[in-house]
């Protein structure tokens, strides 16, 4: 039987930007709670953490769609290395003045500054899509694979940041991730042969991608969908410090990874024959049901335990939005879309990091368990409610093959 990720990998350059883009998008899984590391360590308030965690990731949410939409017109090259180096910069800076002991404020807009940092994952994901467009079972793989990629990522990227900043110095999270990002993007815009073609803004097809009443349905998902990942990080990392194994945080969030990564891996050599929204709406209602279960953990070892079921729902309903989002954002806006469901995870992030982080403050890690709870039923709802639009398709198979058609008003 053929191996269809061996088929994926045929195309010249492939193995070369997905290398690329792993170190690239090391840094939004080590960012986030390298942040909230060293600012515990150095500070003890996990509330302060939440919030600088949450500003990074609300501000990501507020640029990355910008940024995103100016690599549709530009091109890859143009604009990733300036805002890499931006957020790169910001990182720096973060640090010295949380070293100095500047006044907590200043935090603030050097959080803000690293949220510039590009979604090379959708970077990634748009390069997969020029290169297999025409062959849709390929192309499922490719998002397979990436899945797998991003899951990989929050195995090692959570290990390295808060395993390096207790070991070695509370700020190695936060430097690496800022040295991953410059190598990654600078590495990603030298390979010129696989960047996806541009598409300047004429005429109507100038809108942004948001105007399809599906993707905001997508993105609104995506935001409760954030919530999940941003408050399991902050508590996870809590729960294990009440424990009284702060650095074990690293492995617990790696086996909520691990099984996401373990699905990722068979759903990419499934063919699945539900219809796109359908397939999205079951994953979403096995993520709600894993999570629930988390509230009863009472040791390291039976949270990693059911991190990992929680896991297993991850991957699947991350490649399943890839087949919803081709049906309402053309082709020429593509990565802009993608990007802007990436907003909706980066607004969830924050929201999910400040609430638990104050729920920790003023209860305990266990009760901060109630947020992925909460979050995923509100996921759940949000597909029910929105299933109108998402079950209807905007985009028709000329827009996916030229993307001369400008973007039907929903």
């Amino acid at each position: 039987m053929p191996n269809p990720y061996r088929n994926i990998f045929a195309a010249p350059g492939t193995a070369s930007f997905t290398a690329a883009g792993f170190f690239g998008r090391l840094t939004l899984t080590m960012m986030g709670v390298g942040i909230i590391t060293v600012v515990s360590q150095l500070t003890g308030r996990y509330a302060t953490a939440g919030a600088l965690s949450a500003t990074f990731a609300l501000s990501a949410a507020v640029i990355g769609p910008q940024t995103s939409r100016l690599v549709d017109r530009l091109g890859q090259a143009r604009i990733l290395r300036p805002t890499a180096l931006v957020a790169a910069f910001a990182a720096v800076a973060f640090l010295l003045c949380l070293d100095q002991g500047a006044p907590e404020w200043l935090l603030f807009p050097c959080a803000a500054g690293i949220g510039c940092a590009p979604s090379v994952g959708s970077m990634i994901k748009a390069r997969w899509a020029e290169i297999h467009r025409e062959s849709p079972r390929e192309l499922h793989t490719a998002y397979s694979w990436e899945a797998v990629v991003d899951e990989v990522c929050y195995i090692v990227g959570p290990m390295l940041s808060i395993g390096l900043s207790i070991v070695w110095i509370p700020q190695a999270g936060v430097l690496l991730a800022a040295g991953f990002l410059l190598g990654g993007v600078f590495w990603l815009t030298a390979q010129h042969a696989t960047e996806p073609r541009t598409h300047p803004a004429t005429g109507r097809r100038g809108g942004t991608a948001i105007g399809s009443r599906g993707l905001q349905v997508l993105v609104v998902a995506y935001v409760a969908i954030g919530g999940i990942f941003g408050s399991l990080d902050v508590v996870t990392v809590a729960f294990a410090e009440e424990q009284g194994h702060m650095g074990a945080a690293s492995y617990a969030l790696a086996a909520y990874a691990f099984g996401s990564c373990s699905a990722g891996v068979v759903f990419g050599l499934l063919h699945l024959k539900g219809t796109p929204f359908a397939n999205w709406c079951a994953g979403l209602c096995a993520m709600a049901t894993t999570v629930f279960p988390l509230l009863l953990a009472d040791n390291l070892y039976v949270l990693a335990a059911l991190l990992f079921v929680a896991g297993l729902c991850v991957a699947p309903t991350m490649v399943t939005t890839m087949a919803l989002l081709e049906q309402h954002v053309p082709r020429d806006k593509f990565t802009e879309g993608m990007t802007w469901t990436g907003t909706g995870l980066s607004l969830g992030l924050a929201l999910g990091s400040a609430v638990s982080g104050w729920i920790v403050d003023a209860s305990d890690a266990r009760a901060g368990y109630a947020v992925p709870c909460a979050a995923s039923v509100l996921a759940v709802v949000t597909a029910v409610l929105g299933s109108g639009r998402l079950r209807r398709p905007l985009v028709t198979e000329d827009d996916m093959t030229t993307g001369e058609k400008p973007l039907p008003a929903g």
